[in-house]
C-alpha cells in the first residue's frame, strides 16, 4: 500500500513538472525567450538547438522505453529459474560506443562552429563596449565618444560588436532573441554579435549569480532604423538641458550638485573625479525609459521610491540611502525629467 500511494505521488510530481515546463515552452510575449530568434545569430543557434533537441528526445524515449520494458517483462517471479548469466558481448558493445561517438561528433563539429562563428565579429560591425557594474550595465559608443546605460540602442538590420569587460564580478551578457550568453570578465574582453532583424525592444538579463540584486540586472537592447539611430546619435551628443533660474528643475539640479556628483555625471554639469565610485552616466537620463539598472519602468512613483531608499529597492545597491527630504525628491524628479 505504502508503495502504491509513493508510486502515485511520484507520477503526480512528474506530470507535474512536464505540464510546468510546457506552459511557458514558445510563449510568443514573454520577455526572457529563447525559442524566438528574432536575429541572424539567435537563429544560428535556433537552428542547432531543434535537431539536438530532437534526436536526444529520440534517444531518451529509445533509453528509457527499453529500461521500463525490461523492467517489467524481465522482472524477476517466484517460481521462475536463475536466468542465464551474460558475462559481455564484443560486437554490441562496440556497436554501442560507435553510434553514440558518431552522434556526439555530428553535434560537436557544427556546435563548435557555431562558437566561432558568433564570437567573431565582422569587419563592417558596429563596435559598441558593454561593461558590467554591480547591478546594471554600462554601454559606450567608441566611435561617438558617448556613454550611456540601461538600454542599449542598435541600427536594426545592421551587426553590432559588441567588446565586453566586467568592473567587479563576473557577469553574463544575455538577450535570447538575439544571441546565446557571454560572459564579461573582470580583467578581460569578451565578444559578443549582435544584430536585430527588425526595430524593436529586447530584453535581457545577467545570467550569472553576481550577488545580492543579480536577479535585478536587466538589460535592453532596442533596435531603431537608420535614420532613428542617427537622430539618437546625434541627441546623445547635445548636452544637458539648462534648467531656468528660479524653477524646480534649477533646485533639482542643485541638489544633484550637492548630493549625487561623487558617483553620477551629467555633461556638462559636473564630471565625476577618478576616485569615486562610478555610477551611470545621466545626461539622457529620461530617454531610458527605465531606472535602477532596468528593474523598474519609469514612472514618477518609481523614481521617488527609489531615490527615497535605493538599497531597500535593489539590495546591496552602491546607491545609499542619502536622507532626501520630499522637498528634495520632488525636485530632484523635476530635474531629472529634463535629461532627455
Amino acid at each position: 500500500m505504502a508503495q502504491n500511494r509513493l508510486r502515485r505521488l511520484f507520477l503526480l510530481a512528474t506530470l507535474a513538472l512536464v505540464v510546468a515546463g510546457c506552459s511557458v515552452i514558445g510563449i510568443p510575449d514573454s520577455p526572457l525567450n529563447s525559442l524566438d530568434p528574432q536575429g541572424p545569430f539567435s537563429r544560428r543557434i535556433d537552428a542547432l538547438f531543434w535537431p539536438v533537441f530532437w534526436v536526444a528526445t529520440a534517444i531518451f524515449v529509445l533509453v528509457e522505453g527499453a529500461v521500463v520494458i525490461a523492467a517489467i517483462v524481465f522482472r524477476d517471479r517466484p517460481g521462475r529459474p536463475e536466468p542465464r548469466q551474460i558475462h559481455g558481448n564484443n560486437k554490441l558493445e562496440i556497436l554501442w560506443t560507435v553510434i553514440p561517438a558518431l552522434i556526439l561528433a555530428s553535434v560537436a563539429v557544427p556546435t563548435v562552429r557555431g562558437v566561432i562563428e558568433l564570437t567573431s565579429c565582422g569587419v563592417d560591425a558596429y563596435p559598441v563596449e558593454i561593461i558590467g557594474h554591480q547591478w546594471w550595465f554600462e554601454y559606450r559608443y567608441p566611435e561617438e565618444g558617448i556613454d550611456t546605460a540601461t538600454v542599449l540602442v542598435i541600427p536594426a538590420g545592421r551587426e553590432v560588436c559588441a567588446t565586453m569587460t566586467s568592473e567587479d564580478v563576473l557577469h553574463n551578457y544575455w538577450i535570447p532573441q538575439l544571441n546565446g550568453k557571454r560572459y564579461l570578465v573582470p580583467g578581460q574582453e569578451t565578444l559578443l554579435r549582435l544584430q536585430a532583424d527588425e526595430p524593436g525592444e529586447y530584453r535581457g538579463q545577467c545570467a550569472e549569480f553576481c550577488g545580492l540584486s543579480h536577479s535585478l540586472m536587466r538589460a535592453e537592447v532596442r533596435a531603431v532604423t537608420e535614420e532613428e539611430f542617427t537622430a539618437w546619435i546625434a541627441a546623445q551628443k547635445e548636452p544637458a538641458a539648462e534648467p531656468a533660474a528660479g524653477t524646480p528643475e534649477a533646485a533639482g539640479r542643485d541638489v544633484f550638485l550637492n548630493r549625487c556628483t561623487q558617483c553620477h555625471t551629467i555633461d556638462p554639469v559636473n564630471v565625476v573625479v577618478e576616485e569615486a565610485f562610478n555610477g551611470p552616466n545621466l545626461t539622457h537620463f529620461m530617454d531610458r525609459g527605465w531606472i535602477a539598472g532596468g528593474y523598474l519602468p519609469y514612472s514618477r512613483e518609481n523614481l521617488a521610491r527609489w531615490l527615497s531608499n535605493p538599497p531597500d529597492t535593489k539590495p546591496g545597491s552602491y546607491m545609499p540611502d542619502l536622507a532626501l527630504t520630499q522637498v528634495e525628491i520632488d525636485a530632484l524628479t523635476a530635474y531629472l525629467e529634463t535629461l532627455r
